[in-house]
């Protein structure tokens, strides 16, 4: 992809707008040099109320504040946007070493009508470009590849890809920096980081650069020709990339524990006042409000599950409430007080005990309680809800990444699983005076045996399915699986959603609250660590204030959807869902001010 004008006026004149939830549009373009364009212009104009960029092959998704920026205003954002704005440019080129030794080389052969030793040749033997990134922290999607292996993805998701995977779907090819979730054909592995927080820049690839993938089934390259490649940049299987002849030496920044163990995993100073574990209960890691803004580089916002909830659990002990807070899915969390703490609970209703020298005695969610110093503080599994905070007058000690304590499953930013032995260390930020107790913390907290209903926004892509899929959506309850996690809920109805376009759809971008259905039609709600972007089609979003109530669904527990109006984006519908074009003839008519 060379550098090349884009005519945006022309462009904006026929964009589509659609609805992506209640605080997000999506816009469609026409290609991907369109896509760059628009994504380019944006950040180039700053404008108070974007909180989120996100581009990709035929689409630009904007998140909002639409308390600071009303739909009208951000149309007229657009409208006033350069004329012209440069695609892309040509960047420097990465040659990757790959085992072609993947579990999919021969479907991928099967379905593209070559044999194993074609596929590998025309994989290797193109000139990838950088086209965008998303989907997890150093995933880049690379465009360029030979016609003949535009493959659709796997019908059924793997819940595992290993890191350093190979793969390819449709139009492109990418390799997965972390083990994740993932839907895309496996050809191969490599040994080279694609994403190292140690660095200054922590992507190994960024938009515009050229990526050739350099087969090693059969032979290592010799260390001459590994000192002195061809042509540009080969990437190391023991490190970052180094220049022709040449290491580059990279300046290191102090950027937490990335995917370590747990909060214990770097050497510290032992802390007056702790909390030292003996039982981290079946998944307990540090959450705070997250790293919103940070979708441009594949990384979601992550954070707590239920928001209020550990706002509440800091207010309860006169913390920020934004500090981090212990988030337990399912409770089950054995520790030793090292020190006197005051300490607070809330969200899913978990029982409470303090076992000290003399005797046992309870504590309630929705009230700080006293933990002296030996004593043992046990939480038991909540009878209804999932996810409980545990706050700390003081803070705890968390090491920030990208501006937050929040550990990221997906991503694996941040503080890992909490493991038996880590030590969560107390701070000493300032606080206010304990708050007063709130029984009534866990009102949106659900049981096993009631059925949740969740409000959505219809679409992006809600014309992609059938009609009887769309009452299907709200007319049938689904149950929350047990392959749920952090990343999203596996839902599972009777009647799968069956769409009515067949073909693929490039990757876009997603959020949390979207509604994703892969080929088996059985929907996945994402959560607070799901990937930036998708291939699969997002049928609805739910309401962002509700997603704390979807967190606290238990496994086996149902729920069901209802249909509530979107942003208005216009008086134009296209396909049963309403869009907006972005010209001055609709402005008019809808009277907004140019």
């Amino acid at each position: 992809m060379t550098g090349h004008e884009v005519d945006l006026g022309a462009a904006l004149r026929h964009l589509r707008v659609l609805p992506l939830g209640t605080d997000g549009v999506l816009i469609e373009t026409d290609g991907l040099d369109e896509s760059l364009a628009l994504f380019g212009a944006l950040l180039a104009q700053p404008v108070a109320g974007i909180l989120d960029v996100v581009p990709a092959a035929r689409s630009v998704a904007v998140r909002f504040l639409p308390t600071l920026l009303p739909i009208a205003s951000l149309m007229s954002v657009l409208r006033s946007l350069p004329t012209s704005r440069d695609a892309a440019t040509q960047g420097r080129l990465v040659e990757i070493p790959v085992e072609y030794d993947g579990e999919d080389l021969a479907e991928v052969a099967r379905l593209s009508g070559l044999s194993i030793d074609e596929v590998v040749d025309r994989h290797a033997g193109a000139t990838y470009t950088v086209a965008f990134t998303g989907f997890a922290p150093g995933f880049a999607y690379l465009t360029g590849g030979d016609p003949s292996l535009a493959v659709p993805r796997r019908a059924t998701p793997r819940t595992s890809v290993p890191a350093g995977a190979v793969a390819m779907a449709g139009e492109f090819t990418g390799v997965y920096p972390r083990e994740s979730p993932g839907g895309w054909q496996l050809l191969g592995h490599t040994d080279v980081a694609l994403w190292d927080l140690a660095e200054r820049v922590p992507a190994l690839l960024q938009p515009g650069m050229r990526v050739r993938f350099v087969d090693v089934t059969e032979r290592r390259a010799s260390p001459e020709e590994a000192a002195y490649p061809e042509h540009g940049t080969v990437a190391s299987p023991h490190g970052r990339a180094h220049e022709h002849g040449h290491e580059h030496e990279h300046e290191h920044q102090s950027a937490g524990p990335g995917p370590g163990p747990g909060p214990a995993a770097r050497p510290r100073p032992r802390p007056d006042r702790a909390l030292v574990v003996t039982t981290p209960g079946p998944f307990s890691i540090l959450e705070d409000l997250g790293r919103p803004g940070r979708s441009g580089l594949g990384v979601s916002r992550s954070g707590a599950m239920d928001h209020r909830a550990l706002r509440e659990a800091n207010r309860l002990v006169g913390a920020a409430t934004g500090s981090a807070a212990l988030e337990l899915a399912y409770g089950g969390l054995e520790a030793t007080a090292r020190g006197d703490l005051v300490l607070a609970v809330a969200g899913a209703p978990v029982p409470l005990t303090v076992h000290g020298a003399s005797g046992v005695r309870h504590a309630v969610p929705g009230a700080a309680f006293a933990v002296d110093d030996g004593e043992v503080l046990v939480v038991g599994a909540p009878p209804r809800g999932v996810y409980s905070y545990l706050a700390v007058r003081g803070g705890w000690e968390a090491e920030s990444v990208l501006d937050s304590a929040s550990g990221d499953v997906l991503a694996r930013i941040g503080p890992g699983r909490l493991a038996a032995g880590d030590e969560l260390g107390v701070g000493r930020a300032w606080s206010e005076s304990v708050a007063a107790s709130a029984h009534d913390a866990q009102r949106s907290v659900s049981a096993p045996d009631e059925v949740t209903l969740l409000d959505v926004v219809l679409g992006p892509r809600d014309d992609w399915f059938t009609p009887e899929a769309l009452e299907r959506l709200t007319g049938q309850r689904f149950t929350v699986t047990a392959q749920s996690n952090r990343i999203g809920l596996r839902l599972a109805g009777e009647h799968p959603l069956e769409r009515a376009v067949e073909h693929e759809l490039p990757s876009e971008a997603t959020v949390s609250g979207a509604l994703q259905v892969p080929p088996d039609g059985q929907p996945v709600l994402f959560m607070a660590d799901h990937p930036v972007t998708g291939g699969y089609p997002v049928v609805a979003c739910v309401v962002g204030d509700q997603l704390d109530r979807a967190a606290q669904v238990p496994v086996g527990a149902s729920v069901r959807f209802r249909v509530v109006p979107g942003p208005d984006l216009g008086a134009g519908r296209r396909g049963g869902r309403r869009d907006a074009r972005v010209d001055e003839r609709a402005a008019d008519e809808r009277g907004v001010e140019q």
